[in-house]
């Protein structure tokens, strides 16, 4: 593995990250290092070094890593960049099969080489720097990791392949952090983990995400804490009990529950039925009313037959999710569903998730239409030449809908709260004018 001496420091550093939010942090915390001993580091910036952090859960990921890899690896060849270091996901996964196929990447690096990467780029690894980040989201929201790895055996999943098993962030040190990126002007802390509600088991004995959620919602400058990736299987019913209470936690939910049908819960290795599963939704929305929910399925698992998804379908009508996200279901080598028959087509699947799509379409544009009229307190995010561009606390950065404020007839901050009358809404985004 080819590496720099630490005479010899990288110029200017370039991370591009791919994948989930989770990957976002790992980025985030690798710059932090390399910026707090002095190095230039960007992230999506220009750089003489390019360091790739890859995502390897599903085939298309897999496929976008690659075609990256590749893309700048013909950049070194074109001598536009002097060396390149790929890590992640992909990384821990295929390492050898990586560095076999790839001579042109310099080094590959999996998670537990930090240090060696951090080597390369002529830096150390520095426990004074740990929690330490250099955020690659606009200043006024950040994404905050608090735990690493699942315990979980959902029968589709590579992830406790990849990442590990659950460990938890200790309180302390997120609350640190969460207080570190609040004088940083940080307004917004989007929780993220594998298995979100899991949190302090392994630390504490029991589920402390209540407990967190109120110590984080203490903290001076953080206005708003949304909640990331509950896995609805043991859910923590505390969790309501702040959600309703403490102002700062915002009425939204991410809650993957992939299917519906009992057989395919069963095969998935999911942990919970349908019954089960819905007594939580009405529960989770007699307890927060008003809350939005998005959840992620996965259509064309092995032997789904056409009335079980006509039974998904049905239900997804029934339920009128907020947000909703759909997969076709892509084999991952190693987990206990490659090794049933993968018979569903890929243009059925395809089929499948358009047909699912095109229903949460007009669930989308029924639910946007109930808010016009209402004023909403909107996080303004950017600005183009046209419009403003914020959220409600019913939505994620990225992920979700956008509100927009024509910028020829109104002026508004980005990064600060302001109260939105929406006047019109279109099937994914609200419309609307600032009201004083």
């Amino acid at each position: 593995m080819k590496t720099t001496t630490k005479n010899t420091p990288p110029s200017r550093i370039n991370i591009i990250t791919l994948g989930c939010s989770k990957n976002t942090c790992d980025s985030e915390a690798l710059a932090g290092q390399l910026a707090g001993q002095g190095l230039s580091v960007a992230h999506e910036g220009p750089g003489e070094i390019v360091v790739i952090n890859t995502c390897g859960f599903i085939g298309d990921a897999k496929e976008q890593s690659i075609g990256v890899i590749l893309e700048q690896a013909e950049r070194k060849r074109r001598g536009e960049i002097q060396r390149l270091y790929v890590t992640g996901c992909l990384v821990q996964r295929y390492q050898e099969e990586l560095a076999a196929e790839l001579p042109e990447v310099d080094g590959f690096y999996n998670f537990s080489q930090l240090r060696e990467l951090l080597a390369a780029l002529g830096a150390d690894y520095r426990t004074s720097l740990v929690g330490e980040r250099l955020l690659s989201t606009p200043s006024h929201y950040a994404y905050l990791k608090i735990s690493e790895g699942c315990d979980r055996s959902c029968s589709y999943c590579a992830i406790p392949m990849i990442r590990g098993r659950h460990i938890s962030v200790p309180m302390e040190d997120l609350v640190a952090q969460a207080e570190k990126l609040a004088q940083g002007g940080v307004k917004e802390l989007i929780l993220i983990a594998q298995d979100l509600t899991y949190y302090g088991i392994d630390l504490y004995g029991k589920r402390c995400l209540a407990e967190l959620i109120r110590r984080l919602a203490r903290i001076d400058g953080i206005r708003w804490i949304r909640l990331h990736y509950a896995y609805p299987n043991g859910f923590p019913e505390d969790v309501l009990e702040v959600m309703a209470t403490e102002p700062k936690v915002c009425k939204y939910l991410d809650i993957p529950l992939q299917h519906i049908s009992d057989r395919i819960l069963r095969s998935m290795k999911r942990g919970s039925t349908r019954q089960e599963i819905d007594a939580l939704l009405s529960r989770i929305r007699e307890k927060v009313p008003g809350i939005a929910l998005r959840t992620t399925l996965i259509v064309g698992y092995p032997g789904e037959t056409l009335e079980e998804f006509d039974e998904l379908k049905a239900w997804v009508s029934a339920q009128r999710f907020d947000r909703l996200g759909c997969f076709a279901y892509s084999e991952e080598e190693g987990t206990a569903a490659a090794r049933l028959e993968d018979d569903v087509p890929p243009e059925e699947k395809q089929r499948r998730v358009e047909e699912l799509m095109e229903l949460q379409k007009q669930i989308s544009y029924e639910n946007n239409q109930a808010r016009v009229g209402q004023t909403l307190n909107v996080l303004i995010d950017s600005c183009n030449e046209n419009v403003f561009m914020g959220r409600t606390e019913y939505d994620s950065p990225e992920v979700d809908n956008d509100v927009f404020i024509d910028r020829e007839k109104w002026r508004v901050p980005v990064g600060d709260f302001v109260k939105v009358n929406v006047t019109s809404a279109g099937l994914y985004d609200l419309f609307g004018i600032p009201v004083p």
